[in-house]
């Protein structure tokens, strides 16, 4: 096992970048098949995946993080429309996802710092996010980023192993 890197560059998504486009993917099919952190209950595909970056019209985009050493893609993030209508423009939803050999090792820190200050310079109002009431990782990223939590949803969703669980929801002004 390699050293963790303590240094990570942040920058946009290019969805005609056959590199971002696999390790978006994996990442993603990788929380699939784990569960617990998407609602996905099959893996997407890479056609699946470009068409869901390019729907991220500005203000909202996609995000990768790479490690500064390998420059291996290790996890990205999205700002996504919180809700399709005029009246909720600047709320944004946040996404992220971080591959799982690099978990514990300050990425997810690293991109969420990144992704609010993205939203912020984007002109948004309000972050929220929507996580698995039992993430515990995600929850202390929530937590750790000052977010307060405003409701859950009980057995709201079932993930790919077929557990049935509840949603928290999770909101920041910016």
């Amino acid at each position: 096992m390699t050293t963790p890197s303590t240094s990570y560059c942040f920058r946009p998504a290019d969805a005609s970048d056959p590199a971002d486009l696999r390790a978006i993917t994996d990442i993603y099919n990788a929380a699939v098949v784990e569960g617990g952190s998407t609602a996905d209950l099959t893996p997407r595909t890479a056609d699946q995946r470009r068409a869901w970056v390019e729907s991220h019209r500005p203000p909202y985009g996609v995000f990768v993080v790479e490690d500064d050493e390998s420059g291996e893609v290790v996890a990205f993030g999205a700002l996504s429309v919180f809700y399709d209508r005029a009246g909720y423009d600047g709320v944004t939803d946040l996404a992220y996802y971080i591959a799982p050999a690099w978990r514990r090792r300050g990425v997810g820190a690293f991109l969420l710092d990144h992704l609010l200050t993205e939203a912020r310079g984007r002109g948004m109002r309000k972050a929220i996010g929507v996580i698995f009431a039992d993430n515990a990782g995600s929850i202390a990223l929530m937590r750790r980023f000052g977010f307060t939590r405003f409701g859950t949803l009980p057995a709201a969703a079932r993930d790919a192993t077929g557990v049935m669980l509840d949603m928290s929801y999770w909101y920041l002004d910016l």
